[in-house]
């Protein structure tokens, strides 16, 4: 079935969603806020391979967190992407320092793990941190990702190298059934929408309280400038009837 068709097949009752959809497939940011029970904070979200040097300076400008891409979790196997606590892990059998600072149960307040990877430049790219060549790394990632999962034989080093200035986010393998954060959400968006499952997250922050924007300021944000917000109870909602439908 055609991205086109996939999309096609189900329309929501929730406008919400729908613009949300519409923006994705044409390229356009918007926000996704996970939840106030989680991090509490709303990311600025675009399709990877949308990606412009204008949207990284977006990003790094007005939103302030962290630049990173969330990749599908079959397209992560198939890159055989690692957990970055993984490989600390491994690592660790023969350093007892990095043993005392690997993630472990109980850690993080928000969730049982993080979903970090890898930190890559693309091999196309000098120091890789300008917004230029950060663009590229993101587009990148966002091409390889769909190259994999059309099932090419691709080779993930070939492109890239570690360590670098992008970071990714390894999607759970049960997406929403095994958690909710942007990294879930964003690619869940992606697979409702019909695009390529690898997508741009970046926190918004704020500069005033040195804190995560607020919800209410993240909305007026969106509003001045056009961006659909969605909060993660909606996104949930949208995929498990996504998930039910024969689309």
């Amino acid at each position: 079935m055609s991205e086109n068709m996939a999309y096609e097949c189900l329309k929501y009752s929730n406008e919400n969603i729908n613009r949300a959809l519409e923006a994705l497939r044409a390229g356009k940011m918007i926000q996704i806020y996970d939840s106030d029970s989680r991090e509490g904070e709303t990311d600025l979200v675009i399709p990877a391979k949308a990606v412009t040097y204008t949207d990284v300076k977006w990003m790094r400008k007005d939103a302030g967190g962290l630049i990173c891409v969330a990749v599908d979790p079959v397209a992560s196997k198939q890159l055989k992407l690692p957990f970055m606590a993984d490989l600390v892990r491994e690592a660790s059998k023969t350093s007892d320092s990095l043993g005392e600072v690997v993630e472990k149960d109980g850690d993080l307040k928000y969730d049982a793990h993080s979903s970090f990877s890898l930190w890559v430049n693309h091999r196309d790219t000098r120091t890789g941190i300008p917004d230029i060549e950060r663009a590229l790394t993101i587009r990148k990632i966002g091409e390889i990702t769909e190259e994999s999962l059309s099932g090419n034989g691709v080779r993930f080093g070939n492109e890239f190298r570690t360590p670098g200035h992008v970071a990714l986010l390894r999607a759970a393998e049960g997406l929403l059934d095994e958690r909710m954060g942007q990294t879930e959400l964003s690619v869940a968006l992606a697979r409702m929408a019909g695009i390529t499952p690898a997508m741009v997250v970046c926190e918004m922050l704020d500069d005033d309280s040195g804190k995560a924007l607020s919800k209410e300021k993240s909305k007026e944000y969106g509003k001045e400038h056009g961006l659909v917000f969605l909060e993660g109870q909606e996104i949930v909602e949208a995929y498990l009837l996504w998930a039910g439908t024969d689309c």
